[in-house]
């Protein structure tokens, strides 16, 4: 199978071409074709090379470099369609209609249709013939995604004689993986157990993940999810198990085979583009134009108590990765020389006077703009946690691997829905509005919450 990395660059050579090819062909119907009277001929090169970079950005913006192997072709010329007619109406309203086109408003609209008409007819070729020698090398053999089955033995059985009938979807089952006793032999490799999933992902080079379970298997699901998590796998189960997870996860059926897939982010491509402009731009804003109150808070934070200003701490981000998070220090140095990682209790004793104000309106949480900027963290997300805590919690709650999808945030759903940390059933709890935030990822959502927080911090809500 051809690695995303691969693929992308395929697609990125093959677009530029037809991008540069459409364009020398509409240069020559300007310059040369008799339908216009004394035509103004323009620079060649140096537009040709802008318009490339310009139409790639526009490719990547509207998603047209992930993995389409689970739609079909239709709907990625649809998207096509809508890029390029967005692309062009950009392109011609808001930089090249002017008087270097033509004088004439009927020769500059026949000019952009021109244009619309020959990068849409080159670019669906070249994906249309990219995608049908992808589907023959599928076909054939030659691509395909190691998979696995975890399920009961008869479930398995008769998933595995459907992705017989599916050659197309590229799924190589490698091996069975069981959630029961094995009492009958199989048609393809027994792995192990569930309870050894992890390790047999990563030493088979896994993709796929089928989950056939009967329906009623709520508690072995939820395990199964769980493992995959910190995996970079596809996992896909039964429709009968859509009744399990209604309302937690957006789904996705594919070429008609009746599997739906968990997918773990759902944000479009220029969804994540905006919201990581939302983040810089909103970071900087809040950091330039409040610089002198900071300077003041930091001022009456080392002369209320000894110690350093800034609190810094290992949280966990997106992918199990590692990173020291910044805050205005709110308790008395060394707070848990003693007793080591625990949570703050509210109106907990070690919290020094300008430290209760401070975490009341959540204003020691500022500094963590820094890691916005430097991309550890968003705006929103699920709170990053410390090593020690999320070690613990993997362990207790299977699929609490699930928040380490995404990047980690200054608020979230999950803290403008419930109270702070205590026990580790508010993690549990505070888990399911995570869980629901990642699988109904949108800008919309991400501004909702921020608004909440906004009102929160006005109303002093924040736990002291």
């Amino acid at each position: 199978m051809l690695s995303r990395k691969t693929e992308t660059i395929i697609l990125l050579f093959l677009d530029g071409l037809m991008v540069n090819l459409a364009w020398t062909l509409y240069y020559q119907f300007r310059v040369s074709s008799d339908l216009f009277v004394n035509p103004i001929e323009p620079t060649f090169w140096a537009p040709m090379i802008a318009i490339s970079v310009f139409w790639l950005f526009m490719f990547s913006f509207f998603g047209l470099y992930r993995p389409w192997y689970a739609e079909s072709r239709f709907d990625e010329l649809v998207t096509l369609l809508k890029t390029v007619t967005a692309g062009v109406v950009l392109l011609f309203f808001l930089i090249f209609v002017d008087d270097t086109i033509s004088e004439d408003p009927s020769t500059s609209r026949l000019l952009i249709l021109a244009y619309w008409t020959i990068l849409l007819t080159l670019l669906s070729f070249g994906r249309l013939v990219y995608r049908t020698v992808l589907k023959r090398m599928t076909l054939a053999g030659v691509l395909h995604r190691n998979t696995i089955i975890v399920g009961t033995f008869q479930q398995s059985r008769e998933l595995y004689d459907q992705v017989l009938e599916y050659p197309l979807l590229g799924f190589n089952v490698v091996g069975y993986v069981s959630t029961e006793a094995i009492t009958e032999s199989t048609r393809v490799p027994h792995l192990g157990s569930s309870e050894q999933l992890e390790s047999i992902i990563r030493e088979n080079d896994v993709q796929e993940v089928l989950v056939a379970l009967p329906s009623s298997d709520h508690d072995q699901l939820i395990d199964v999810i769980g493992k995959c998590s910190g995996a970079n796998v596809k996992v896909k189960i039964r429709p009968d198990m859509y009744d399990i997870i209604s309302g937690q996860a957006r789904t996705n059926q594919i070429y008609g085979f009746p599997l739906i897939e968990i997918t773990p982010q759902l944000m479009q491509p220029w969804e994540r583009v905006v919201k990581r402009l939302m983040d810089i731009g909103v970071s900087l804003l809040i950091l330039a134009l409040g610089l002198p109150f900071w300077l003041l808070i930091a001022l009456l934070i080392k002369l209320s108590s000894k110690g350093p200003v800034f609190y810094m701490q290992e949280r966990v981000g997106k992918n199990g990765r590692v990173f020291r998070m910044v805050k205005f220090r709110s308790m008395r140095q060394d707070a848990e020389k003693g007793s080591g990682p625990i949570w703050a209790d509210k109106d907990d004793p070690r919290v020094t006077g300008i430290g209760r104000i401070l975490r009341r309106m959540h204003l020691d949480e500022v500094p963590q703009f820094l890691n916005i900027l430097e991309g550890s963290m968003s705006l929103v997300g699920p709170r990053p946690e410390r090593p020690f805590f999320v070690e613990q919690f993997i362990k207790e709650i299977p699929l609490y691997r699930r928040r380490l999808n995404v990047r980690p945030g200054l608020t979230g759903w999950a803290q403008v829905k419930h109270r702070y940390d205590a026990t580790v059933e508010d993690v549990r709890l505070k888990l399911r509005f995570d869980l629901y935030y990642i699988e109904n990822l949108s800008l919309r959502m991400d501004i909702k919450i921020l608004i909440h927080t906004f009102f929160r911090m006005i109303t002093a809500k924040g736990q002291a």
